[in-house]
């Protein structure tokens, strides 16, 4: 097994980690997904030759050492890593209390940091890419995401921390901030106004589907993007970009 074909994918019982995980199987990289919804996560990663589940909650420091001790064993180094666990939690900045502020931070950043440092050795060994997951949340403040936000916008700091670093030895760092995406969560919880209202902010005038937030971070995990580190990259159909542009200026 080449050991640049190797990948952690975390967050990867469901949604967009779920398509990354499968659309690298699709190409030749064996595939750590980690969850921690176990239940989920076997059903996942059932009949993939080229899966190992483990069931890990990336906000416990124990948790995170013992499952990069067992893909080492595994792997020996890893190609990439995919921070893709999140916790999607909304409210008003006024009923956020500390409490539910550390729950986001806890999974969303916490998790993001202790699975980076428990795998620098595994990725220097391959000259590895890590690939962070943001929030179109983390480029523009909204209403409700004061924790989400925050904590994604600290992911991307994370990443060029990251690159910074980590460029002398071959290892590269990237943020992919994925904008509205048709997720079965986010079409649970969008009413039609919603829904309708993101077309209009939106150049593309449409949501994004879960394989095309996944090709971005294949491609960044790949040699393909051997020269790009440090790099917050929005896939969000031209959200970011339209700034406070108003639809009804468009007629």
């Amino acid at each position: 097994m080449a050991m640049e074909k190797t990948a952690i994918v975390t967050g990867a019982a469901r949604g967009i980690g779920l398509a990354t995980a499968r659309l690298m199987m699709e190409r030749g990289w064996q595939v750590a997904m980690i969850d921690r919804d176990a239940p989920a996560l076997d059903e996942a990663a059932a009949g993939q030759d080229a899966a190992t589940a483990i069931h890990c909650d990336v906000s416990v420091p124990g948790q995170v050492e013992a499952m990069m001790a067992r893909v080492e064993s595994q792997f020996g180094a890893l190609g990439a890593l995919v921070n893709n666990a999140g916790v999607a939690d909304f409210g008003p900045l006024e009923e956020t209390d500390f409490a539910r502020w550390r729950e986001v931070m806890a999974t969303n950043l916490d998790g993001v940091f202790l699975c980076t440092q428990a795998a620098i050795p595994l990725l220097k060994r391959a000259q590895g890419a890590i690939v962070n997951i943001g929030s179109i949340s983390g480029l523009r403040a909204s209403t409700l995401r004061v924790a989400y936000g925050t904590s994604k916008a600290a992911v991307m700091h994370l990443t060029r921390q990251q690159a910074a670093e980590l460029g002398e030895y071959g290892v590269r760092a990237n943020c992919v901030c994925p904008g509205p995406v048709r997720t079965k969560l986010a079409m649970a919880v969008h009413s039609r106004e919603i829904i309708d209202a993101y077309h209009d902010a939106i150049p593309l005038n449409r949501y994004g589907t879960e394989t095309e937030i996944a090709e971005v971070i294949a491609f960044l995990c790949s040699p393909a993007a051997s020269y790009v580190t440090g790099q917050v990259i929005a896939a969000d159909g031209g959200f970011e970009s339209t700034g406070v542009g108003l639809p009804a200026l468009r007629k």
